[in-house]
């Protein structure tokens, strides 16, 4: 565990910066390609600061999100890792259940998440004692109890959520202020971008989860990740 009274108090530049020297070679981001995302990707690639930042690919994408990691590369000239879900698993998954299980039940629907997310996710984390992320307190009501720092139990690892309590229209501003590449989708009404089969614009005044898996009746929708 680690002290956070002083973590509250930065910004978040000098965050990731106290970070990346606390964890010097054991800290990584996972980047959905969110605009949300895209601002901890900013802050870490114009520092050049040695932390991992890696993306997971479910194979299920949007053509946008492609786009949107292929335009963050060339804007900081740096990596991304990219992790699969393993081959023989979606296989298995898409052979005895087809490709659209995940609209049958909740079960079948975390089945799916489970393998082509949080499997990949396990293995990207290997070895990382500080995980970074892009969630926000505002993303849902499971979500609005949400600290900065935290101890994922599961995982045994610090989890740290450096916008946890900013604002959509912080980090709409953060964006525009840096010029900071993102995905297009976000301008037609996707405020939360997920695969393309289960994630799909909502209205205004809707809630911001409210386009992620739409056919289940609850707003405490998660895939997995950060249960």
């Amino acid at each position: 565990m680690i002290a956070t009274a002083h973590l509250d108090k930065l910004n978040i530049s000098e965050l990731l910066t106290e970070l990346a020297k606390m964890f010097d070679g054991r800290i990584a981001f996972s980047t959905s390609l969110s605009w949300e995302d895209q601002v901890i990707t900013h802050h870490i690639f114009s520092q050049n600061l040695p932390i991992r930042v890696f993306t997971l690919d479910t194979g299920r994408m949007f053509p946008e999100t492609y786009s949107v990691l292929n335009s963050t590369r060339e804007r900081y000239k740096k990596e991304i890792e990219v992790y699969f879900p393993q081959t023989t698993s979606v296989q298995d998954l898409v052979t005895k259940k087809g490709a659209s299980s995940f609209y049958e039940s909740l079960d079948n629907r975390k089945e799916c998440c489970f393998i082509r997310k949080v499997e990949p996710l396990n293995r990207a984390l290997d070895g990382v004692d500080c995980w970074i992320t892009g969630i926000r307190a505002e993303h849902s009501d499971n979500r609005k109890e949400l600290s900065i720092v935290e101890f994922d139990e599961q995982r045994q690892i610090q989890k740290v959520n450096p916008l946890a309590n900013w604002s959509l229209d912080d980090v709409k501003e953060e964006i525009k202020k840096h010029t900071i590449p993102y995905n297009i989708l976000h301008d037609r009404g996707f405020v939360s971008i997920g695969c393309q089969p289960c994630t799909r614009a909502i209205k205004e005044g809707d809630d911001f989860r409210a386009g992620r898996w739409w056919w289940e009746e609850s707003n405490k929708k998660e895939c997995g990740l950060h249960s």
